[in-house]
């Protein structure tokens, strides 16, 4: 595997006999000054891994769609404003890093992206999810934490291979109907959003092992909550909690580690 690393070396831009290497699969230039991808890239035919995080980079030309065995892109920590259609057409991508930029929605092509196992979307201003990303087959984690999501599209239960759903710092009010059908999920976070109610789809998901709801507005706790067969941890801290439900201590019992107010966990 013939492998290029000039991260961290202040390059401002990526020199010209770069575009000669059609045989490299690895090429890491991040943490670098680049504030400008040629469209070039497209000429780097044999690409597997393309790391790019950490420079100052707006946008990504749409050539980049051409990197058709490309499997792992890092775009994060840049100030990427929007994704280009383009980036549909990685048909083998599993791993996408686009996180701490200034992405204010994601293109509806990223539901092409067949091979996808890993999306990380974190610290932009998402507002919404298009209805595509419940295209996602073979997506088992899902990181979109410190966004401005109010929900998630209904379109999400077809993601039916999902493990990790991380939600923290958004301003989420309520889940969709389809969250009930994520039947894989055993990490669901949703700290530090704005949920008044329990969300009663998650008492649809039978391997759910860790659900944090620390930081909402929620004041009752339905009985369902108890019918969660694999749960292992519930953090309730930092919600209006009224009363303790005769339930919560037959969950405890089971051995579900429950965290409430500041103080130590129950069981």
């Amino acid at each position: 595997m013939r492998n290029v690393n000039l991260m961290g070396t202040g390059i401002a831009g990526l020199p010209e006999s770069l575009w000669d290497s059609a045989d490299l699969e690895v090429l890491n230039v991040g943490d670098n000054e680049l504030d400008v991808l040629s469209p070039r890239i497209a000429e780097l035919a044999g690409l597997v891994e393309f790391y790019i995080h950490g420079n100052r980079l707006t946008a990504v030309p749409d050539s980049i769609g051409e990197l058709r065995g490309l499997t792992v892109l890092d775009l994060g920590h840049n100030r990427l404003e929007q994704l280009p259609p383009g980036i549909g057409r990685l048909s083998s991508l599993e791993f996408l890093y686009v996180s701490d930029g200034a992405l204010e929605e994601l293109p509806e092509e990223i539901g092409e992206l067949a091979s996808l196992r890993y999306l990380g979307a974190t610290d932009n201003r998402l507002g919404s999810l298009p209805a595509a990303i419940g295209s996602l087959k073979k997506l088992v984690e899902l990181r979109l934490y410190g966004n401005r999501l109010t929900t998630l599209p209904d379109s999400i239960s077809g993601l039916e291979r999902l493990l990790e759903l991380h939600l923290d710092r958004n301003r989420i009010t309520h889940l969709p109907a389809g969250a009930a059908g994520l039947s894989e999920l055993r990490i669901l976070s949703l700290r530090g959003n704005a949920l008044t109610e329990f969300p009663s789809q998650i008492a649809g998901l039978p391997r759910l092992q860790y659900l944090d709801l620390r930081s909402n507005r929620i004041r009752r706790l339905p009985e369902t909550l108890a019918g969660l067969p694999a749960l292992e941890k519930l953090d309730l801290r930092w919600n209006p909690l009224t009363g303790e439900p005769p339930w919560l201590r037959a969950l405890i019992e089971r051995g579900c580690r429950v965290y409430r107010s500041r103080t130590a966990a129950l069981g």
